[in-house]
């Protein structure tokens, strides 16, 4: 009997990549039988979050943590796509090593690499296999990626300062200043890095992205009429398993049993997202005027970089600390502040979750939407702008509150964009679009659905 074919896979740092990939080697392994080994980049030990994750893969599934490579030179306002982009290119020498030792038993069917690796398309043309990019976040953010060094060469200022909106080929056109954060600041150097990783796309022998026709049929059209590398839409692919919550997960899961249906704000900013002080107060003053019910995932505030909660050396301190005096109690029964985590795929799928305010990052959106929750849009970096205006005014799935002096949102429009979701006319609107989304989600993941054929085409490839 055969073996099953054998791929490498390997992640950008950050689970918020390392997840979806993860679930596109489970979905390869349950439907085409494939197996896959990730090699891990790091530049220092792995943190307990990645180390549980990784020790939890299902069968067929196994990895590699590459040495640490040292980035102490790097200075602390760098932006974490040349972070990232140079972990990468740093690590290349031990990925060669030990791709080499893997190809050498397993006789790889292809290397798949994340976003920001494509440094690492030369070791797979080297080893003459197959070389493909996983890009885990829109059909828009890549149709944006491969017209970028057009863009770059037509446009003489800074893309914010545009007069007028900006086409992404098959998509709404966006404000310059609502591009992802890499793109707003063309001298520097995470600019530079996304310009180079756009203009190497072109290496893959084909790029999977994890999104789907009905959610982004133009941008997906577009990006398939190019031709060349092949675009195939294999998403959506989110984090199906739940079996690992935590004490306090299953606190504020027995919490929501107590609920009524549909009736409780959730609110989470991701891995990674964080909010200033003066922002924690108006987001805790604004739910407490709306009066409706809600979860938060706190996070202690950071008045300086938005994704702080990234980095090792953000704040430990208790975050409810930085909450209004009294606001837990006042607010007690009908609202749960849980600091720091919650398990995100259980509170989305359940019952009594009515509504998500989310920064828009694409794990958590195509969560919200496989579970037909709607949302308030709340970006705070990255591409999350573009998601936002995606949300708000191409698929109307999204309240997106207006941002006031000193780049705050108040209390009184948190409040107002909190009752018009949960209780008002455009809320019900955009909850029956939401689940008409969900129903398209369930449909693409089917047997004869466009994802699964999608991915059975990428298959066929690397098993011929």
């Amino acid at each position: 009997m055969e073996k099953p074919a054998h791929i490498a896979i390997f992640p950008t740092p950050g689970m918020g990549h390392l997840i979806p990939l993860v679930q596109f080697a489970k979905r390869l392994a349950g439907l085409h039988k494939i197996t896959a080994t990730f090699i891990v980049p790091t530049d220092g030990p792995i943190s307990k979050a990645q180390q549980t994750f990784l020790d939890s893969l299902s069968d067929g599934l196994d990895y590699v943590v590459l040495p640490p490579v040292n980035l102490d030179d790097l200075p602390n306002d760098v932006m974490i796509e040349t972070r990232m982009s140079i972990q990468i290119l740093r690590s290349l020498p031990s990925l060669r090593d030990t791709f080499k030792s893997i190809h050498a038993t397993k006789k790889l069917a292809s290397f798949v690499i994340d976003l920001f690796a494509t440094d690492a398309l030369d070791v797979a043309i080297e080893f003459k296999v197959a070389p493909y990019i996983f890009f885990p976040s829109t059909a828009m953010g890549l149709s944006l990626l491969f017209h970028l060094p057009k863009l770059d060469e037509t446009t003489s200022c800074e893309y914010r300062d545009l007069p007028d909106l900006v086409q992404i080929p098959g998509c709404i056109p966006v404000h310059g200043r609502d591009l992802l954060d890499p793109v707003q600041d063309r001298k520097n150097d995470a600019y530079k890095w996304l310009l180079y990783h756009a203009k190497r796309y072109s290496l893959a022998e084909g790029i999977m992205v994890n999104s789907f026709m009905d959610l982004e049929g133009g941008a997906i059209r577009a990006l398939q009429e190019m031709g060349s590398p092949p675009v195939y839409a294999v998403g959506p692919l989110i984090q199906m398993d739940h079996s690992s919550t935590s004490a306090e997960g299953l606190d504020c899961l027995k919490w929501l049993d107590d609920q009524p249906s549909g009736s409780v704000l959730f609110i989470s900013f991701g891995s990674g997202g964080t909010l200033t002080s003066n922002q924690i107060t108006e987001l805790a003053l604004g739910l407490e005027m709306s009066g409706q019910r809600f979860i938060w995932v706190i996070r202690s505030p950071n008045d300086e970089i938005a994704n702080a909660a990234f980095f090792e050396s953000y704040s430990k301190k208790n975050p409810t600390d930085f909450l209004p005096q009294g606001f837990i109690e006042r607010t007690k029964g009908r609202g749960l502040v849980v600091p720091n985590w919650a398990p995100q795929a259980q509170i989305l799928s359940h019952g009594s979750t009515g509504g998500f305010m989310t920064h828009c990052g694409w794990n958590s959106t195509l969560e919200t939407m496989v579970n037909g929750v709607p949302i308030i849009a709340w970006p705070l970096y990255a591409e999350q702008k573009t998601n936002a205006v995606m949300l708000t005014e191409d698929l109307k799935v999204a309240l997106r509150p207006h941002v006031g002096e000193n780049n705050l949102v108040g209390r009184v429009e948190i409040a107002k964009v909190v009752k018009g979701l949960m209780e008002g006319e455009e809320g019900k609107c955009i909850g029956s679009r939401m689940r008409d989304l969900k129903d398209a989600a369930a449909k693409v993941l089917s047997e004869d659905g466009s994802s699964t054929k999608a991915m059975a085409q990428v298959v066929s490839k690397w098993c011929t």
